[in-house]
């Protein structure tokens, strides 16, 4: 018996975080393949002879790499207007250092690890989250082009914190479309420790929380059940239930989205914990250093010169590099600059698709590092953390009418993206 159309794809999407699982193990194995002969091409890169770990993972262990084996290793320093280890928040170095532990002490291949397990978590919660909010062809290609963006090496193993980021964004916002408001909170806060744009999980689970109220009043008012109402089961007197409702197609008013602030409960209001990561930092820095603001700081300290202030707002280094004619700067910025314009004009997409609570999520992921970086630099890794982005792209894409060959296309033109991004990178080039 044949199956009907489109039937077998349904079967992938309904097992699509196993499948994505398979797909980031095959992805990671080229990238790996592809770090470790150039490694060994190039040979060890200067300064990193404490490593010794496997070679395939050393491979990956490059630029702030080191700087977090330090923090894992002897903890936090802080020298005032000098570059210093307190600009890198503390979830993703003390996992490394407890890992490291296990590991007798093997704190670099403990960072690559750490990396690949919190990867294969994105990849599938990605996967997860996105196969219930678009078509199933659709969500196959955001998970495609999630694997292949360019900048995504910095999931297959690398000593950064990007993929403990995402996994407790990823994770966060799973937990609050079930209604585990307390445990969204408490890993929304381990996402809030991990990097300065962890602000925008916050921000997100809160409005988040904010329309899915929107949406079951809507939801019940369209069936002609009152809120509140004896027909409306586990309903609390005067507020919103909580039972998980189908999405229903487009974001709710802005108006809507308003009126429901006055439904919010303590439950929801659980979700504010999801500060105290930001916090306690803040607190350990203003106790040990004087400084709570000290990871903002250093960013203006020589080598860095991340200051904030109309220089650095309207990008006047990166302009300069391109008038100049400094091709070493503007070939690896101006990438990071297009993927923010494209980024940028995928946000409507976003809201039409994924709602209010993805959107702020994603406008605030990516306004902090535009208004923070005086020339682009590591915006490519700032859009991989506004994931709702790449899904919005899958969207566009399949939405094209000549996807047919034009999804193959720009998914192969990402892989050789990502495939040069990582020779770069093993070479100890500051691609983002």
């Amino acid at each position: 018996m044949t199956q009907p159309p489109g039937e077998g794809l349904k079967v992938v999407v309904r097992r699509l975080p196993v499948y994505a699982l398979g797909a980031f193990v095959l992805v990671t194995v080229l990238t790996t393949v592809l770090a470790w002969v150039t490694h060994h091409t190039v040979g060890p890169t200067p300064g990193h002879d404490y490593l010794n770990g496997p070679g395939w993972l050393d491979a990956w262990f490059q630029g702030d790499s080191g700087w977090y084996y330090r923090i894992a290793e002897d903890g936090y320093s802080y020298t005032p207007g000098q570059q210093s280890s307190i600009a890198f928040f503390p979830a993703y170095p003390l996992l490394v250092r407890a890992v490291g532990a296990i590991l007798g002490g093997d704190v670099s291949t403990a960072a690559g690890l750490v990396t690949l397990i919190c990867a294969a978590g994105v990849v599938m919660l990605f996967a997860d989250w996105v196969r219930t909010r678009v078509e199933p062809r659709t969500a196959v290609i955001a998970v495609a082009v999630l694997l292949v963006y360019p900048y995504s090496f910095f999931l297959y193993g690398s000593g950064y914190g990007d993929a403990s980021f995402l996994l407790t964004a990823l994770g966060s916002f799973a937990l609050l479309e079930r209604r585990h408001y307390v445990l969204a909170g408490l890993v929304g806060a381990l996402a809030t420790a991990g990097r300065p744009v962890g602000i925008a999980v916050a921000v997100g689970l809160v409005v988040r929380a904010v329309e899915l109220i929107a949406q079951d009043r809507a939801a019940r008012r369209n069936a002609g059940v009152l809120v509140g109402s004896a027909a409306s089961p586990g309903a609390s007197a005067g507020g919103p239930v909580d039972a998980p409702l189908t999405e229903r197609a487009g974001p709710v008013s802005f108006r809507e989205l308003v009126q429901s602030v006055r439904f919010v409960r303590w439950r929801q209001a659980a979700l504010l914990l999801s500060g105290a990561g930001l916090v306690s930092w803040m607190v350990y820095l203003g106790v040990r250093f004087g400084d709570p603001l000290a990871f903002a700081t250093v960013q203006g300290a020589p080598g860095w010169n991340q200051e904030g202030g109309p220089r650095t707002w309207f990008k006047v280094p990166f302009f300069g590099a391109l008038y100049h004619g400094r091709w070493d700067d503007v070939v690896l910025v101006v990438p990071q600059a297009l993927v923010c314009l494209a980024a940028v004009l995928l946000l409507r997409t976003v809201w039409r698709r994924f709602g209010w609570g993805y959107t702020a999520y994603t406008v605030v992921s990516l306004a902090i590092p535009f208004i923070g970086t005086k020339d682009f630099m590591g915006s490519g890794r700032y859009v991989l953390a506004a994931y709702p982005v790449l899904a919005a792209a899958a969207v566009v894409l399949a939405g094209d009418r000549r996807s047919r060959w034009l999804v193959p296309v720009v998914l192969a033109v990402l892989f050789v993206g990502l495939c040069t991004a990582t020779v770069a990178f093993v070479n100890g080039v500051e691609v983002s």
